[in-house]
């Protein structure tokens, strides 16, 4: 391994199956990893020790879930990406997890080549949701029961720097779930100018990734406030 390997944690209270996830990632020469928690407990002791690029971790674990040691990660300042892997195709781990500060989630049906590919967007700076769930995020978002009233959006807050009028467009599009490819196409600018704009509106908005920069823009009704 070199030192540009991308880090990785796994987190899971099977052995067997941290002994599988280890197996196939170390096909992968990009790829290091460099410590296993059974808990969530141990996860962020390990964290902490091993300063890893990407946490592969389960939901469901004895003595903190994966979803508390998420928040625990989120809140601590730790830089490392977390990719939720679960057995579970269930709406409340998911949302759970983006909440809790998750920039990935996987099912574990996912093959090798899903699983390597999450971990290297992740440690890219980007979020990655299973093709499975990313229409539910889409619509848990923007649409309602009828039965229930609309939640009311916090306000928008006044950025310390504010959005260009490129970066709302931009935000409005990352909002409907189009990535950067479909963005540069249809605004006739290069992919390189699009991630530039998506930086430096994760920047501004003080959020990691394009999954938290969408649930930023719905929380503050943002998206309908510049529209």
């Amino acid at each position: 391994m070199t030192h540009q390997a991308i880090r990785v944690l796994l987190v899971d209270d099977q052995p067997l199956l941290r002994m599988g996830l280890a197996t196939i990632l170390s096909t992968e020469p990009g790829v290091e990893v460099v410590g296993e928690a059974s808990n969530g407990r141990e996860a962020l002791a390990q964290v902490e020790a091993l300063d890893p690029d990407v946490v592969c971790m389960d939901v469901q674990m004895p003595h903190m879930d994966g979803i508390e040691a998420t928040k625990a990660l989120t809140a601590s300042g730790a830089r490392a990406a977390v990719l939720i892997l679960t057995t579970f195709d269930r709406d409340d781990f998911l949302f759970e997890t983006l909440n809790a500060g998750a920039s990935g989630f996987l099912l574990k049906t996912a093959g090798p080549e899903q699983l390597i590919h999450a971990i290297q967007v992740l440690a890219g700076g980007e979020s990655l949701l299973a093709p499975e769930v990313t229409g539910r995020v889409l619509d848990r978002m923007f649409t309602e029961p009828a039965d229930e009233p609309k939640a009311a959006s916090q306000p928008v807050p006044e950025l310390p720097v504010p959005l260009t009028r490129r970066e709302d467009e931009i935000l409005a599009m990352l909002v409907t779930g189009k990535s950067n490819a479909d963005i540069a196409e249809e605004l006739f600018v290069g992919p390189a100018t699009v991630k530039t704009h998506v930086s430096n509106i994760l920047m501004k908005l003080d959020v990691k990734d394009r999954i938290h920069a969408v649930i930023w823009a719905y929380e503050h009704g943002y998206v309908d406030a510049q529209g």
